[in-house]
């Protein structure tokens, strides 16, 4: 088993998680007297890694399994429907299930089901994806999940999940002609949800998107608060400790949502950048796991978890710096929270697995494979 294990993780994606891991711990950690966050983020973290060898050490062929597939997306939607029934409501959503000593956010780990789902339904009709049904057929696995966390309402969630839709669509190789379809459904839908479901705040939120200065004191004060902490964090940084936005309770949320810009605050652009540099090396090494995948299933699951994180990333950097809206996603690996962080070592660990059963391949060709060549 341990053997198995160290063969199959690849140690160049671990280093590269631990300086982002410790980024998250110093950061929410260098404001106040209040040790509760740090102690049960390193818990996270410990819980996080041991699922990630255990989930390594396993038979990826488990993952293949129709069957298994099937419970899986039947637990995940169970889950999210508890959370009408029992769900504890934070911040006006209602998108937790409280167990106590811990809660659980069921949105997360159905990103990874639903990214476990596609790969496996696209990677048996490559071949036929042209055909449209296809296209409605993985729409209905997204749209079920989508609706029920949509309806939290958590709407930042729900844009990730289409984000993993939309992205491993585009990646198994729609046609033009129904992406243009799809586009045209999507701005339909858009409007519906406008004029009919969205509530008052999220507009707002779109509505500072366009225009973050519109409102500083209202809907756009998070946005505005983060925006300065970036800047003053100049080229150095302040140190750590010493971000008078988090420290003085200025920038809201500095742990969750708005950690990029309290990390930015204390260790500038060049802080920034090597930060941004050790992501680039985790889906740099995802996206070679997948492309010496033995099948489609594996390329295309190592496809779904890189678009999964890219657009994690993307939405929370881009909203603490003011050009995305504020959704509440988390920052892989950097924000508090466990449920988030044992779904993303989770989808690594299942990647790791994956190592088991890779073709060797000559490099010239991967890079002909990767390009579609």
């Amino acid at each position: 088993m341990f053997a198995r294990i160290s063969k199959n993780v690849d140690w160049i994606l671990v280093a590269a998680l631990v300086p982002i891991l410790l980024a998250g711990v110093v950061t929410m950690s260098s404001f106040g007297t209040e040790t509760s966050y740090l102690v049960k983020q390193l818990l996270w973290i410990v819980v996080a890694f041991a699922a990630f060898f255990i989930l390594s050490g396993i038979d990826a062929q488990v993952f293949k399994k129709a069957g298994t597939l099937v419970w899986l997306f039947l637990f995940g939607t169970g889950l999210l429907l508890v959370v009408f029934l029992l769900g504890h409501t934070a911040k006006g959503a209602t998108s937790w299930l409280d167990f106590g000593g811990f809660s659980l956010q069921p949105a997360d780990p159905m990103k990874l089901v639903l990214i476990l789902v596609l790969s496996k339904y696209l990677s048996r009709r490559h071949i036929e994806i042209a055909n449209i049904k296809h296209i409605f057929i993985s729409f209905a696995y997204f749209f079920i999940p989508f609706v029920l966390v949509f309806l939290q309402p958590d709407f930042g969630s729900a844009m990730i999940l289409g984000a993993i839709w939309l992205g491993m669509m585009l990646v198994s190789g729609i046609s033009k002609k129904h992406l243009a379809i799809l586009f045209g459904i999507g701005l339909v839908a858009f409007g519906s949800l406008w004029l009919f479901v969205f509530k008052p705040y999220q507009k707002a939120r779109v509505i500072n998107f366009v225009n973050p200065m519109a409102d500083i004191r209202g809907s756009g004060y998070n946005v505005y608060q983060s925006v300065i902490a970036v800047g003053s964090g100049q080229v150095l940084g302040k140190g750590v400790g010493y971000g008078t936005q988090s420290r003085l309770n200025f920038l809201p949320e500095y742990k969750t949502d708005f950690i990029f810009a309290a990390f930015a605050e204390e260790w500038g652009l060049i802080g920034c950048v090597v930060l941004l540099i050790c992501f680039g090396i985790v889906l740099w090494r995802i996206l070679k796991i997948g492309m010496l995948g033995s099948s489609n299933f594996e390329i295309l699951f190592a496809l779904g978890i890189s678009i999964f994180f890219m657009s994690h990333i993307i939405v929370n950097v881009g909203m603490n710096i003011g050009i995305m809206p504020v959704t509440g996603i988390a920052l892989p690996f950097m924000s508090y929270g466990g449920s988030h962080l044992l779904t993303e070592f989770a989808a690594l660990g299942i990647l790791m697995s994956m190592r088991g059963y890779n073709r060797s391949i000559h490099r010239d060709d991967t890079k002909h494979e990767f390009l579609g060549l």
